[in-house]
C-alpha cells in the first residue's frame, strides 16, 4: 500500500451509477469496492451519478440510486430511461445529500480526495469521458487513461489497434447508418462474402452484450443492424468463431501481471448475452479453465500484449476465443473497467491464484497513485 499522506487515512472517492445501460452493473460493482476498502486505512466518499447525469454527493448516494431503480434486471434496460429529478431530489434531501447538475458542481469537493475509483461501465464512464475530466482536475484515479479507455470501449478502434500490433482477432466490418441507408444491398453482400453467416452484430460502443445479436441469414442481419443502430451510430459486424470463450484478468501499469485463465460455459443461450451474464443461474465459470497448458499460456500472453498495445493501466479483463479445431487463440476484446464485484470473473480469476478481493482493491489504489505521481514528475 502506498504511504498515506501525513499518516492519515486515504480519502477515496468511489464513483458509480452513470448514464449507460450498465448503470445497475456499476452500482453492484461499487458496493463491493466500498465494502472492501478497510475503514482503518481509507475514508470512503461515495459519489453517485443518476441515469440523467446528475452527480450526487453527501448523504447516501448508493441508497438513492438503488431506490431510483438501480437494481439488476433479467433483461437490459431500455435505452431511454426516465430519471425523475424531483423524486431523486426528494430522496437525496431525506438523506442529507446534495444534487449537482454535473461534475463541474463538485469540482471543489474532488480536490479534497487522494484518489478516485471510477467504477463506471459503458459509455460516459468507461470510454475516456470521465477519465478526461479527472485528468483536467489533476486527480489520481484507478484504471486506464483517456486513450486506452476510449479505444477499449470502441470495438472498431480496438480491433484496429489489435491488428496493427499483430494480435490475432476475428475479422470485422464497420457499418455506419448513412452508408446502410444508401447501399444496404452492397453492404449485405460484402458481409456475406467477407464474414459469412452466422455473424455477430454489435454496437461499437456498448458493454454487457447490450444491443448484440447473432445473425444467421440476411433477414436476421437486417434486423440486428437496425437494433444495434439504436445504441450507436457505428456498428461492428464480426465473424462468428466456433470455439470456447476464455478470459484472463490483468493487473498493473507498465509491467502487467496476468491471472489464472477462466472459461465461460453457457447453456440455453446461442451466445453469452446479457441474461447469461447476469441473471441465468445455469451459466458456469470454470476457473482455472480446463485447457491444454500451451493454450493457457497463449491466453495469458495475449492478455498482457493486448493490455500493453492499448496502453491500459490498473486493471483490465481480456476476453478470447479458443478455436479447438485450429488450436489457436483469438483476442475478442478488452474491458478496461470490467464487472468488479467480489464474485465477478475478474476477481475470481485472481482469487484462483491467491489474490483476495480486498488485496486487489488495495493494489489498484496504489497503482493509481503511483501512475499519477509518475505523470506529475
Amino acid at each position: 500500500m502506498t504511504a498515506r499522506p501525513g499518516g492519515r487515512k486515504l480519502r477515496v472517492g468511489v464513483l458509480f451509477g452513470g448514464q449507460s445501460s450498465e448503470h445497475a452493473v456499476s452500482i453492484a460493482s461499487a458496493r463491493s469496492v466500498i465494502d472492501a476498502l478497510a475503514p482503518d486505512t481509507y475514508e470512503v466518499v461515495p459519489i453517485g451519478i443518476t441515469r440523467g447525469g446528475q452527480w450526487l454527493t453527501g448523504g447516501d448516494p448508493m441508497r438513492t440510486l438503488l431506490a431510483a431503480g438501480g437494481q439488476l434486471t433479467a433483461t437490459p434496460p431500455p435505452l431511454e430511461i426516465s430519471d425523475d429529478a424531483s423524486a431523486t431530489s426528494a430522496l437525496i434531501a431525506s438523506s442529507g445529500g446534495a444534487l449537482m447538475p454535473g461534475p463541474e458542481g463538485i469540482a471543489g469537493d474532488l480536490h479534497g480526495l487522494d484518489v478516485i475509483f471510477p467504477v463506471l461501465h459503458g459509455p460516459r464512464g468507461e470510454d475516456g469521458t470521465v477519465q478526461g475530466f479527472l485528468e483536467l482536475m489533476d486527480i489520481a484515479y484507478v484504471g486506464s487513461g483517456v486513450l486506452a479507455s476510449a479505444t477499449g470501449m470502441d470495438k472498431w478502434a480496438m480491433k484496429a489497434v489489435l491488428r496493427d500490433a499483430g494480435l490475432p482477432t476475428p475479422r470485422t466490418e464497420l457499418v455506419r447508418p448513412h452508408e446502410w441507408q444508401r447501399q444496404p444491398d452492397i453492404i449485405r453482400a460484402r458481409i456475406a462474402r467477407t464474414l459469412g453467416f452466422p455473424c455477430f452484430v454489435k454496437p461499437a460502443n456498448m458493454g454487457s452484450s447490450v444491443g448484440v445479436a447473432k445473425a444467421h441469414d440476411d433477414a436476421e442481419l437486417i434486423a440486428a443492424l437496425h437494433g444495434a443502430f439504436v445504441y450507436d451510430r457505428r456498428v461492428v459486424v464480426e465473424e462468428a468463431i466456433v470455439g470456447r470463450e476464455v478470459e484472463c484478468s490483468v493487473l498493473g501499469n507498465d509491467e502487467p501481471q496476468t491471472s489464472a485463465v477462466g472459461e465461460i460455459v453457457i447453456s440455453g443461450h446461442d451466445f453469452y448475452d446479457y441474461e447469461a451474464k447476469y441473471t441465468d443461474p445455469t451459466t458456469r465459470l470454470d476457473i482455472p479453465a480446463n485447457l491444454p497448458p500451451h493454450i493457457s499460456a497463449d491466453v495469458r500472453r495475449l492478455a498482457a500484449e493486448t493490455f500493453r498495445a492499448l496502453d491500459a493501466a490498473g486493471l483490465a479483463r481480456v476476453d478470447c476465443f479458443y478455436d479447438e479445431a485450429a488450436d489457436r487463440v483469438l483476442v475478442n476484446e478488452i474491458n478496461t473497467m470490467p464487472g468488479f464485484t467480489a464474485t465477478s470473473m475478474y476477481a475470481r480469476m485472481w482469487a484462483a491464484v491467491g489474490v483476495s478481493y480486498s488485496e486487489l482493491v488495495d493494489r489498484l489504489v496504489t497503482l493509481a497513485m503511483e501512475r499519477h505521481a509518475h505523470k506529475s514528475r
